[in-house]
């Protein structure tokens, strides 16, 4: 049962939804958001609280149909991140598709302050019917197939396959769904 200040608060998330995110069901409040107009979400888009979406320069973020993001979630979009239908994500996440710094064989300079390395990035796509657990962690140029479970306290690093458990820092497949069997196996990889 909720408190009365937990109701007070969820009719005025309700309303200021309504105003401003009209086709959401509910944005809970506070939300923060840098270039509101780079954000472009489907009927049914709904947040926790204090959920936090930034777009640098011409980065976008996409969510599809009946996306349910819960508390304290980031998203940071230099280039794109997009979110298919009906995803569920749980509280403390964080997904990005861009780094201070590139630190591959010509990196950046580790004397240079963090903050004063370019921005690079590569964009981060997550299929439809994807549920992220408790503080997972989805970094730049990764594809999270769709009917995937990455479980709680999970980095994803590299691209996830279609119907997937992952779990694990970096997030590896265990299990996948076998659609003759209609149940999770081990996960065995192709090739």
């Amino acid at each position: 049962m909720h408190s009365l200040s937990d109701i007070v608060s969820m009719g005025f998330s309700f309303i200021a939804t309504k105003l401003f995110y009209p086709g959401a069901t509910l944005v809970r409040r506070p939300f923060h958001i840098r270039q509101k107009s780079n954000l472009r979400f489907e009927p049914g888009f709904t947040t926790g609280h204090g959920c936090r979406f930034e777009m640098f320069d011409e980065g976008v973020i996409e969510l599809g149909r009946n996306c349910r993001i819960g508390d304290n979630v980031h998203l940071a979009a230099l280039h794109k991140i997009t979110i298919g239908d009906d995803c569920l994500f749980a509280s403390k996440i964080f997904i990005s598709d861009l780094s201070h710094g590139s630190y591959g064989r010509e990196g950046c300079d580790p004397r240079t302050p963090p903050n004063d390395r370019p921005l690079v990035g590569s964009p981060v796509t997550i299929g439809d019917n994807v549920w992220l657990g408790e503080n997972v962690v989805v970094l730049q140029g990764v594809t999270i197939g769709s009917g995937c479970i990455i479980g709680a306290n999970s980095t994803v690093s590299r691209s996830i396959p279609e119907n997937c458990i992952a779990v694990g820092s970096p997030a590896r497949p265990i299990k996948a769904y076998d659609d003759e069997t209609g149940s999770w196996v081990p996960y065995r990889a192709e090739g």
